[in-house]
């Protein structure tokens, strides 16, 4: 009652959503519970495993996980439900569009065709996505559940707590709760899970594979090399209200670097337009990446309004910077540029990724800017190349330091199905 209540009252967000910016349009049937006529239905006797990974993130995350699994358990197939458009392509790309669907809305009248559609023995679930009445149903229908790597951020910890008594009625549906860190540890059971569902894995993005590199990144070596072009700032995952501060900074940095180059990321696809009209707005030389063909990029933004190649293009990057983090939005995962030996920088929003963060700090992996501080920073890592490349390969040592959570993970999974 009080989740239909939610949905009720948070509708004309949705709706708004939807007209001005065209979220949630695609896969509209499928979130109202009618099972995707391309997915591809199971046999009787066929095992299935369940994976629900809401977005990009989540999908890379277990990315590996799934690849392990399907070498374990060969008898089993997989399926994987997102709730965004962007993850949902990322997981067609990889698992192909008969076996990815999107998440259907948290109804019974939306979530049971597709539990009888699919009958699934186990149900993984990336993170932190706990819907009462999907684990609900899931669990009646006598699936088990597992949530992997699993991490309550600073920002939900609260709101979990303040609603312990409920939260622990959804969390008593899961049977084993692998966490990133002990902190998560710990507050998984200060929300409400059992001691005993609990353990900690690690975090599988330390896992990621670096991507295959698209052919835009050869393209813009070619052009740096015959332009002359450079310093290369990659300024990815940006939200509203960060890209004025970085093209101040770039702007500093044209001063002394006049072939610079800024490649500009934003995070959301829907603000690929306003983040163009801001450009022309400051009279801001730039292409748009679907319209650039091979011009010289001195001087100039280059707009990726792209899907799917900011993580490769981080390789080609001077400095890295990961948005999110000059606005209070809790920053975005560093470890796409950190896996390419990159030198890093963030704003002081990291609070989403505190653990990554505080471990690369650490060591001396990182460096972090309030807005005022992003010329400075960048102009010193610009004028001291051996620290910058220290800074990268530091970074680099940190990602395959902490590599080996996918495989602790298909452990306690492969253990959890054994146990009758």
């Amino acid at each position: 009652m009080a989740l239909a209540l939610a949905v009720v009252v948070s509708l004309p967000y949705w709706l708004f959503q939807m007209l001005r910016h065209g979220k949630y349009r695609r896969g509209l049937t499928e979130r109202l519970g009618a099972v995707s006529k391309h997915l591809r239905l199971p046999a009787a006797d066929e095992p299935v495993i369940w994976i629900h990974a809401v977005s990009v993130g989540e999908v890379l995350a277990i990315l590996e996980l799934a690849k392990e699994l399907q070498r374990r358990l060969p008898s089993h197939s997989l399926y994987v439900s997102t709730v965004t458009d962007t993850g949902q392509e990322l997981a067609r790309k990889h698992f192909g569009e008969d076996r990815v669907f999107y998440f259907p809305m948290d109804f019974a009248l939306a979530i049971r065709p597709y539990l009888r559609a699919l009958r699934p023995k186990l149900v993984i679930v990336a993170e932190t996505e706990f819907w009462p009445n999907f684990m609900r149903l899931a669990h009646d229908e006598g699936a088990r559940i597992t949530v992997v790597n699993a991490r309550i951020s600073d920002r939900s910890f609260p709101q979990y707590r303040r609603f312990r008594g409920l939260i622990g009625k959804v969390l008593a549906h899961v049977e084993l709760f692998l966490a990133q860190t002990p902190e998560d540890a710990d507050r998984l059971q200060a929300i409400g899970a059992c001691a005993h569902k609990i353990h900690v894995s690690g975090n599988m993005k330390f896992d990621v594979a670096a991507p295959v590199s698209p052919p835009v990144v050869e393209c813009l070596r070619a052009s740096f090399a015959a332009n002359g072009s450079g310093p290369v700032i990659v300024c990815g995952s940006t939200v509203d209200g960060e890209e004025p501060f970085l093209l101040e900074a770039f702007e500093d940095v044209l001063k002394k670097y006049p072939n610079g180059v800024m490649i500009l990321g934003p995070r959301h696809p829907e603000r690929f337009p306003a983040v163009a009209a801001y450009l022309k707005e400051r009279s801001i030389r730039f292409y748009r990446r679907s319209q650039w063909q091979e011009e010289s990029l001195s001087g100039r933004v280059l707009l990726l309004d792209s899907i799917g190649e900011l993580a490769a293009i981080y390789g080609i990057a001077d400095i890295a910077f990961v948005g999110g983090s000059l606005v209070p939005r809790g920053g975005h995962n560093i470890i796409e540029p950190a896996q390419h030996g990159r030198a890093i920088v963030v704003g002081t929003y990291t609070e989403n990724f505190r653990d990554i963060v505080t471990l690369f700090q650490r060591r001396d992996a990182v460096k972090i800017a309030d807005p005022g501080e992003l010329s400075t920073t960048f102009l010193t890592l610009l004028a001291e190349p051996e620290e910058r490349n220290r800074l990268g390969d530091r970074a680099a040592e940190t990602v395959r330091a902490q590599a080996g959570a996918t495989a602790r993970t298909a452990d306690a999974i492969e253990d959890l199905l054994a146990r009758q």
